[in-house]
């Protein structure tokens, strides 16, 4: 897990992985006192675009490193089962480059979820009250109807247009440049993230009257959480639509006749993933050597998938759990701790336990 991540990208969605500064740093010091071109100018890789952002809302870069801690965690979450899980971000820009650049599925994966990330930031702190560029959301004022009947509109709405508008100026600025097939599979990947977070704003009320007669209601719209959008994302990467450009060069159509047309809602891919079970620098991959495996599931996780069929060390290790816990009138539930002993897998190293790399 990346800790609090506060840096500010050479661009998105490698964002903040190449090193990040602790809030009391020079880098942040200057920020507060309104540096904000010396702090912008001096963020390696920002385009023109996002550097004009940057100048114009330095607040917003402490938000967006939020949000880059909210999606690197559920990208680890989603992919923890699988070869590739995701903590290549760990290691570094240049290991998660590798990534990006393959057009993969897990690069699909990576934009959308980079985006929403980003979305979801900005709007939480819009409503947070930490941005002087938003607020609440200003349309959701007065009375409306819904299928329970009339409500006021009240609370601090959660302002998602404002987050999806600043995260389409910035996170898409590096990609709007090029025309190529990877900047379109990008930018059609990130509206795809953005599109997640709004899928998932939900209404919530609050009732007032005599006794909670609900006489009177009042309602505001706020975004849920994160995991949702993430689990969303996940099905989408799962069923990831394989794409080629079309003749003029202008879009893509699916590379298998067979499958249907994407949506705007999946995600897209041009090349096949690699297999990630061993090191190499050329493809991002960590390899899978040390993972630990689960001997009794036949998923992605199993010893003999996970280990790429290399096989598996098993240690013996003792661990304090809970146990025979039961419940006491009235309120609580008390456990005892208990010596329990369990075989742990992990996977075998390859004879070849260095970087593969072909550069």
């Amino acid at each position: 897990n990346m800790n609090f991540l506060s840096g500010i990208w050479w661009s998105l969605p490698l964002v903040l992985v190449w090193a990040t500064p602790p809030v009391t740093s020079s880098w942040w010091y200057m920020g507060a006192v309104g540096s904000s071109r010396v702090m912008c100018d001096n963020v390696p890789g920002l385009v023109s675009r996002q550097r004009q952002l940057c100048r114009r809302h330095p607040e917003a870069m402490l938000s967006i490193g939020r949000g880059v801690a909210a999606w690197t965690a559920e990208c680890q979450h989603q992919f923890r089962r699988h070869r590739w899980d995701c903590n290549a971000l760990e290691r570094g820009q240049r290991l998660l480059s590798r990534v990006l650049l393959r057009s993969s599925r897990e690069s699909a994966f990576v934009h959308a979820i980079s985006s929403a990330g980003v979305v979801f930031a900005i709007t939480r702190a819009c409503s947070q009250g930490e941005l002087k560029s938003c607020s609440c959301d200003p349309k959701r004022k007065g009375s409306a109807k819904d299928s329970k009947g009339h409500f006021d509109w009240g609370g601090c709405s959660d302002n998602i247009d404002y987050g999806i508008k600043f995260a389409r100026a910035f996170v898409d600025a590096k990609e709007r440049r090029g025309k190529d097939a990877r900047a379109l599979m990008n930018l059609h990947n990130n509206r795809s993230g953005r599109k997640a977070v709004k899928r998932f704003l939900k209404q919530e009320c609050k009732c007032h009257g005599v006794s909670g007669s609900c006489t009177l209601r009042t309602c505001w719209l706020a975004m849920a959480d994160f995991r949702k959008t993430g689990d969303y994302l996940w099905k989408k990467y799962n069923g990831a639509i394989q794409v080629v450009m079309n003749q003029d060069g202008t879009g893509f159509t699916v590379a298998n006749k067979r499958f249907k047309k994407p949506t705007r809602n999946d995600l897209v891919y041009f090349e096949s993933s690699p297999d990630y079970c061993i090191r190499d620098r050329d493809v991002g991959s960590l390899g899978t050597a040390g993972r630990v495996c689960n001997q009794t599931s036949r998923g992605m996780d199993s010893c003999e998938v996970m280990c790429c069929g290399r096989g598996y060390d098993t240690s013996r290790v003792s661990r304090m759990t809970k146990c025979e816990c039961k419940f006491h009138w009235c309120c609580a539930v008390r456990c005892q701790d208990c010596l329990e002993v369990v075989d742990i897998h992990t996977c075998k190293a390859p004879k070849n336990t260095g970087w593969i790399s072909r550069t």
